[in-house]
């Protein structure tokens, strides 16, 4: 076994994965300029049992693919994924993002991204998060970090959200009781009941 597949299987564990997923039918689009790094996670993604990656190296050739396969709403080779560079010449991954968002159809504005950077600020996270980014990826990607994404997106989907300035999945990651009181309770003598009859 590989030392990909070995951390793959390792970040399954540590997620206290149960289900084991067959990615053979799986598409997914990696948008990034260094070849390096786009063969790395090629790489890594094949090892996991993706069954199809495709590249490209600028945020326009980006546009370019996801217009290809995810224009046709009932097309059945679309893209699952997108794994976006931060920062490329020619489109970085914040302008494709917000395309990918502010689009028209359906199969491409619900499209997952992750946003991917070597910056670890807050600021590259916040600014992600707050453009609809599903995920948001740091630099160096180890295969443990890439597969623990990958399985956040497929086992916890979050729902997509409508707001003033924003469109993507919900920005909070957890449910918390609400603290105060409940003012949608009806009071039994408030419920008025009607008897229609023919």
């Amino acid at each position: 076994m590989s030392k990909t597949a070995q951390a793959t299987q390792a970040a399954a564990i540590g997620n206290k994965q149960k289900k084991a997923y067959s990615l053979s039918a799986f598409r997914v689009l990696i948008v990034e300029d260094y070849p390096f790094m786009a063969d790395l996670m090629s790489t890594m993604l094949r090892e996991f049992g993706v069954g199809n990656i495709i590249q490209a190296s600028s945020g326009n050739e980006g546009r370019e693919m996801i217009s290809l396969f995810n224009s046709d709403e009932g097309a059945r080779n679309k893209i699952d994924i997108v794994l976006m560079d931060w920062l490329m010449p020619d489109g970085d991954g914040l302008e494709l993002l917000r395309w990918i968002r502010g689009h028209r159809k359906d199969s491409i504005r619900f499209l997952p991204s992750v946003l991917c950077s070597a910056y670890t600020s807050e600021q590259v996270v916040s600014v992600g998060r707050d453009n609809g980014a599903n995920e948001v990826l740091v630099k160096p990607v180890s295969a443990q970090k890439l597969a623990s994404r990958l399985l956040y997106v497929i086992d916890k989907p979050r729902p997509f959200l409508r707001a003033p300035g924003f469109f993507g999945p919900d920005r909070r990651r957890r449910n918390e009781a609400y603290k105060g009181d409940e003012r949608r309770i009806a009071k039994a003598e408030d419920i008025k009941q009607f008897n229609e009859r023919l």
